[in-house]
């Protein structure tokens, strides 16, 4: 019953977020570097932080002070898709945030060096995610591959709130129906992304802690190689990487392959669904260990590249500002 009273409360606060954003004028105008071509309502991810403190009211759960980080960032990233903020004081809620978080989980209980490691690991993926969402459904659907991955293996391995994970899969279908489709009647936005990049990290750190089998990391291989590989390429091309591109292999696929974006942001889900079943398989038959973990991101990253060449000398595609 409460699974019902969940969808539809969240359902009635997108649909009065979107009428109150086109009365505001809280819009996303497509630019040169815009995979979109039409205005939509901007930051209809507002949702996921707000299904997170419905399900703080509705199940009181003992995570305060983690919704509290969740809204300090979903409050950040949204004023920063009003108006243009500092890098750098959106960088630093980012950090307050993710401290609250490992605090929270306890990891400062690890070595410093274990600590460190993982403050950079969450802090770009949180970035990387965020630079990924830039067509129709890509990031509801990783989002949804993700949960979904996280609810199954929550039944047999208890790390997270089986709740929760139901309440942002709601969240996601929800954002779905107005963004999985040709023209989207609401992106994302910086507080979507952000805050769902957040809450994905809460659950792969805890589930890593709880098993402690680091090789779970592949449930975001997809996002972190697609990122990784794509920074690295801007820097060796002297490119300013907080700059706007095009240059992510999701958008090569969209923008110059002239791939609808539904069919993207299924590929891309659909591969790291593949991924996921993999990792399960492999370590409920221990044929995974680090040596597997390290082999297996070499032959993703290989992969990737291989795959990235072909399509980028298929347009003829060219560096050329």
């Amino acid at each position: 019953m409460l699974y019902i009273i969940t969808f539809v409360a969240l359902t009635i606060i997108l649909l009065g977020y979107i009428k109150i954003a086109k009365t505001l004028n809280i819009v996303d105008r497509p630019n040169s570097r815009s995979s979109h071509h039409y205005i939509a309502v901007r930051g209809g991810g507002i949702i996921f932080p707000i299904a997170a403190v419905l399900w703080q009211l509705l199940y009181g759960q003992m995570a305060l002070w983690i919704i509290v980080a969740l809204l300090l960032i979903a409050v950040i990233s949204f004023i920063d898709d009003i108006i243009l903020l500092n890098p750098s004081i959106r960088m630093l809620i980012h950090i307050v945030a993710t401290t609250i978080l490992l605090w929270q989980i306890q990891i400062f209980d690890l070595p410093w060096y274990s600590v460190f490691l993982i403050y950079i690991l969450t802090l770009g993926w949180i970035n990387a995610f965020n630079f990924m969402d830039g067509i129709n459904g890509i990031t509801g659907i990783y989002g949804l591959v993700s949960l979904s991955t996280f609810l199954w293996m929550n039944q047999s391995i208890h790390f997270f709130s089986s709740e929760l994970l139901i309440t942002l899969i709601i969240s996601t279908l929800i954002f779905l129906f107005f963004n999985f489709r040709l023209r989207a009647k609401t992106f994302a936005g910086d507080v979507g992304s952000v805050s769902l990049a957040f809450l994905l990290a809460w659950g792969l750190i805890s589930l890593i802690l709880v098993t402690d089998r680091v090789e779970y990391i592949l449930f975001f291989a997809v996002y972190g190689i697609d990122s990784a590989v794509t920074i690295l390429l801007r820097l060796a091309r002297r490119e300013n990487i907080f700059k706007a591109h095009r240059t992510h292999l999701y958008q090569f696929l969209s923008n110059e392959y002239k791939w609808s974006h539904t069919k993207v942001a299924l590929i891309y889900g659909l591969i790291q669904l593949t991924i996921n079943i993999t990792v399960i398989l492999s370590i409920t038959n221990n044929w995974m260990n680090f040596f597997v973990l390290l082999f297996s991101i070499i032959g993703l990253s290989a992969a990737y590249l291989v795959i990235r060449y072909k399509i980028q000398k298929a347009i003829n595609w060219k560096y050329s500002y």
